[in-house]
């Protein structure tokens, strides 16, 4: 996606020139060494949907970006619930996308991970079922796959009672998805933050008050705060601001 509302870079260096694909990608970019980067939207109040779904807070500015973070990346890991709730079809790319991709020697799409604790996964759900490349589900020892699950998809399964996430994130490298975007939902980012996970926030402010009832787009149990230095700012013209948070 090349035309629509412009996107252009408040700091540093700020430009009044909009950010075309090539430049937003150079923005963005593949990390040298292994990366977890994890992609939200949120409101001015801090709500991560309106009325029940991320929909609402995202426009054209947050999808062109979430396009383009999905061909950045090896692998796509989003939890199960959200999955489900947000309704998770097929990972497909654009013709330009795939053909970036296959410029800079990666597959044509990028690996859905699906992380379960349960396995309460339906293999008729698109996201399985009409997967250009079969999809990784991070479970552990003690779960137990639905019927069909394992013809449309591959088990990995990392810990005992309960998925290790450090453990799942180490074996998606050794198989060479080394550039992993998360994708949530809160309670994943919650976890990957205790366990600190993390390399990267990259978290699109829509210019909306959503007002209470909403959760955060983090949750769970508490955890130490984990430092992550603003790496650049990104206005669109509807409002919308794009903030990258990075380690070094």
């Amino acid at each position: 996606m090349t035309v629509g509302i412009p996107i252009r870079r408040l700091w540093p260096e700020p430009s009044t020139e909009p950010l075309d694909d090539a430049a937003l990608t150079a923005l963005y970019g593949r990390a040298d060494q292994p990366r977890l980067r994890v992609n939200f939207v949120a409101s001015l109040d801090g709500a991560v949907t309106v009325d029940g779904y991320s929909a609402g807070l995202s426009g054209e500015p947050d999808k062109r970006v979430f396009g383009m973070l999905r061909m950045l990346c090896d692998a796509l890991v989003v939890a199960a619930g959200t999955l489900r709730h947000e309704g998770y079809r097929a990972v497909r790319l654009s013709e330009n996308r795939r053909a970036w991709r296959r410029a800079n020697g990666l597959a044509a799409y990028p690996t859905l991970v699906v992380v379960s604790g349960s396995l309460g996964l339906d293999p008729a759900q698109a996201a399985f079922a009409d997967a250009p490349v079969r999809p990784i589900v991070l479970t552990h020892s003690d779960a137990e796959p639905p019927p069909g699950l394992t013809d449309v998809a591959d088990l990995l399964r990392c810990g005992t009672g309960r998925v290790d996430l450090a453990a799942g994130l180490a074996e998606l490298h050794g198989r060479g998805l080394t550039q992993v975007l998360c994708e949530g939902g809160p309670h994943l980012l919650g976890a990957l933050t205790a366990a600190d996970l993390v390399d990267e926030l990259c978290l699109t402010v829509a210019p909306l008050l959503a007002g209470p009832g909403a959760g955060r787009i983090t949750a769970g149990d508490a955890s130490a705060p984990r430092h992550l230095p603003l790496r650049h700012v990104l206005a669109a013209d509807d409002g919308v601001l794009m903030l990258r948070h990075a380690r070094p």
